[in-house]
């Protein structure tokens, strides 16, 4: 493989460090910026190297857990021109895009300013090139479907969606400011009763989702922003790229997205989810993933925890999401080193919190995480 160009080297590097194929997509594109050949040099490197091939056990997984189907450097070719996104760039001649806030296996999500009708800041979902497949165009359109039938305050809005002058799918949703429930909840050091009154807020609208029809299928942490209304944190649950609508036909397309196909995040994924043959996924998997984020809210740590998963190989961690049995919260905040540190983000002491979990808080969190 030939050498980059010495200073196109030194990002290579600097990003083989970074473990999270988020962060290190959104590194690459922030340090190349509007150089797009250089940009293109350094994914194709990555791609080809093992740095690009670990699971990332915090981001969507696709397809029998091979993040490379489904991740920041896809490896499908676009039958169309590559549709080159910079700040500045116009979108149905309404929206400005101001800045890249995400990457997801799909596509880009930019902060614009909307001109008309009414001016405001929105999030702008963009399909990337080469992820233009009948699969992807399909789960892309589900999206935009899913969120236009719900209408809830912890649910972020769907405004818009079309089609780019250059053909490629967008959409235009509720711009939502604030942390991932599990960062945000450590730095305002919210107590026990204060964690589970904001989840609480996310089961109503979780459930609101079930009543029209939609499984989220990725709930997790980055994927419920919170925020400070008057004094008060407010929830919204984001990205519903994996959702799924349950009681629809099952088209050729609709089997096209759902037969085969491993959907969800590792560390959250419920055990039916980790099987390939996944077509009676309902609203239980979305129950099982509440459960990891309610154990993880009490204790610090996803019940399958980061490390352990590190551990294996990519075809165990099926085996382990299906078979692997958690302590409950109260035994896991027991046997753990960190509990005065965990205690301390939960201002309490140490003592109290494992008395406040165990009991009904120990019964609920497992009743969910049932096999």
């Amino acid at each position: 493989m030939s050498q980059l160009p010495p200073d196109e080297q030194a990002i290579f590097e600097q990003a083989l460090k970074i473990p999270s194929l988020e962060e290190q997509a959104k590194f690459v594109a922030k340090t190349c910026g509007e150089d797009l050949q250089m940009l293109k040099r350094i994914r194709d490197r990555l791609r080809a190297s093992d740095g690009a091939k670990e699971i990332t056990l915090d981001s969507p997984v696709i397809g029998g857990l091979d993040v490379t189907q489904d991740s920041d450097f896809t490896t499908a070719e676009s039958s169309q021109p590559e549709f080159a996104v910079t700040p500045g760039t116009i979108v149905a001649g309404r929206y400005k895009l101001l800045e890249t806030i995400g990457e997801g296996g799909m596509g880009s999500v930019w902060l614009a300013q909307q001109s008309e009708p009414v001016k405001r800041k929105v999030a702008i979902k963009l399909i990337k090139p080469g992820m233009d497949s009948r699969q992807v165009l399909a789960r892309f359109d589900a999206e935009r479907q899913a969120l236009a039938l719900m209408d809830h305050p912890g649910i972020a809005k769907v405004f818009d969606g079309g089609l780019t002058d250059q053909g490629r799918p967008f959409f235009a949703m509720e711009y939502v400011q604030g942390a991932p429930l599990t960062e945000y909840c450590d730095q305002a050091r919210l107590s026990v009763r204060e964690r589970l009154e904001l989840f609480v807020v996310i089961c109503q609208a979780v459930q609101h989702a079930h009543q029209k029809g939609i499984i989220h299928r990725d709930l997790k942490p980055s994927n419920i922003i919170v925020r400070k209304v008057d004094g008060k944190a407010v929830a919204k649950v984001i990205d519903f790229g994996l959702a799924k609508a349950m009681h629809q036909p099952l088209t050729e397309q609709t089997l096209h997205t759902a037969h085969g196909m491993v959907v969800g995040t590792p560390l959250y994924m419920s055990p039916e989810q980790a099987l390939s043959e996944n077509l009676d996924i309902d609203t239980r998997a979305d129950i099982y993933s509440l459960g990891v984020l309610l154990y993880e809210l009490l204790t610090g740590t996803t019940p399958l925890t980061r490390a352990k998963i590190k551990e294996v190989v990519a075809t165990e961690i099926v085996r382990l999401i299906r078979e692997f049995e958690p302590p409950k919260p109260s035994t896991r905040l027991s046997s753990s080193e960190s509990l005065p540190s965990v205690a301390a983000m939960r201002s309490i002491d140490p003592a109290h919190l494992k008395r406040n979990v165990s009991g009904d808080l120990d019964w609920v969190v497992m009743k969910a995480l049932e096999k």
